[in-house]
């Protein structure tokens, strides 16, 4: 007698398939901030009196400097002579002319700028042409310490450090403009009023 075929099993039911998951709302992109109006720089003033004002950063400068003036250079160690000798000629009617610092001696590098002036080789490099020709490109700054002197060269716009030694340089001097209260404000609300009319990127 033959045997009985073997039960099948019955069939498993599949796993009942999961939700999917409920897609994540899209980030939104981080808000740029407003760009800055771009600040147009303001020509440099011939004052007609031997100095030069910058109303971009509030300096007088002398037009000439110390080789044009005296025809020699300085050390950092005798630097002070010839500071005390445009003071006390109380050159265009001040007292407080000085040498400058780094940063002041690069708000007068135009790098590119296609008017220059020439220095007393012949050279040109690029600074404004209001400033007098045949002098020198170079002047102390106020950083000099007495461990390490640093002269600044307008030429190029950046500086070179030397230990106190024998290192000669030209001077080009410096004064701070005392800008009236009123100006000033009428300034500032020039400056705000271009930022409120300035799109938003």
């Amino acid at each position: 007698m033959s045997e009985a075929p073997p039960e099948k099993e019955p069939a498993k039911e599949a796993p009942a398939a999961k939700p999917a998951a409920a897609a994540k709302p899209a980030a939104k992109p981080a808000a740029k901030p407003a760009a800055k109006p771009k600040v147009e720089k303001k020509p440099l003033i011939d004052n007609q009196d031997g100095t030069i004002t910058d109303p971009n950063s509030g300096l007088m400068w002398k037009q000439t400097e110390a080789w044009l003036d005296t025809h020699q250079f300085y050390t950092w160690a005798n630097h002070q002579e010839y500071v005390d000798k445009i003071n006390g000629e109380k050159f265009a009617g001040y007292t407080d002319w000085r040498i400058p610092s780094k940063a002041e001696a690069l708000t007068l590098v135009e790098k590119g700028r296609k008017e220059t002036i020439i220095d007393k080789n012949g050279t040109p490099f690029p600074m404004d042409p209001l400033f007098a020709d045949g002098g020198a490109s170079s002047t102390w700054v106020s950083e000099c310490t007495e461990e390490e002197v640093i002269r600044f060269d307008f030429k190029i716009g950046t500086d070179y450090k030397y230990p106190p030694a024998e290192i000669w340089s030209s001077i080009r001097l410096v004064r701070k403009v005392e800008v009236p209260k009123e100006e000033a404000k009428e300034e500032a609300k020039e400056e705000a009023a271009k930022e409120e009319k300035a799109p938003a990127s």
